[in-house]
């Protein structure tokens, strides 16, 4: 395969996307949405609630199909969209935060891990 450094996976041999460190952070962000989502208010399920779950789901979703691609430049490609979805959520969260949907202890773990992802992401794109 080509990329197997030990940072971005738990195991030395990376077997498929799930081995991927970055794969599973975004993982944990997406569940962390869910249920920080989970607790906004009615009027919001549809709007604010919706769009960042779909964002979410966005960045693990494109890091495994792009992995799935077995290319360089098209892994390259799948986590630059990954990256625009993180952005995205990054986004949706202090908009959250800023309307007093999202608490301050929600919204600095989520975007804390968002920041990880991001930083792994510039990791990757750099290496391929």
């Amino acid at each position: 395969m080509f990329f197997s450094a030990g940072y971005f996976c738990q195991m030395q041999k990376i077997k498929t996307f799930e081995d991927l460190i970055i794969w599973q952070k975004g993982i944990e962000l997406s569940k962390n949405i869910y249920l920080i989502t989970k607790e906004f208010p009615a009027e919001e399920r549809y709007g604010l609630a919706n769009q960042i779950r779909r964002a979410v789901v966005s960045v693990p979703s494109n890091i495994a199909e792009g992995y799935g691609r077995r290319t360089s430049n098209d892994y390259r490609q799948f986590l630059h969209i990954s990256l625009g979805s993180l952005y995205e959520v990054q986004t949706q969260l202090k908009i959250g935060y800023e309307l007093n949907i999202i608490s301050l202890e929600n919204f600095s773990q989520a975007n804390n891990l968002a920041k990880e992802i991001d930083h792994m992401i510039y990791a990757i794109t750099k290496k391929l």
